[in-house]
């Protein structure tokens, strides 16, 4: 069976952790890092399912206007940040 929905808070998390992670140096950027990062964030994100382009347009849309949903995006981003850098599971 083929993926036929996407969360699309998971391509909103992506971006922005990309983005946010440019302005810091001194942190491990390792996959596994990256893939915590987005884990974390995720759970405090409300998820967004669409299984159009359509759909991720108008979520992409609502979620650029909304700007209390983006302060909550850029929040859990952040702490993630702090707490995965603070804490790496490397083995």
């Amino acid at each position: 069976m083929s993926r036929e929905f996407l969360n699309y808070s998971e391509v909103i998390v992506k971006n922005l952790l990309d983005k946010l992670l440019l302005s810091y140096s001194d942190i491990c950027k390792c996959e596994k890092c990256k893939a915590d990062m987005m884990a974390l964030s995720l759970n405090y994100v409300k998820p967004r399912y669409v299984v159009s382009e359509k759909g991720q347009l108008y979520t992409k849309a609502q979620t650029e206007i909304n700007h209390g949903e983006m302060v909550v995006i850029t929040s859990s981003v952040l702490r993630a940040i702090e707490v995965v850098s603070a804490n790496p599971r490397h083995d």
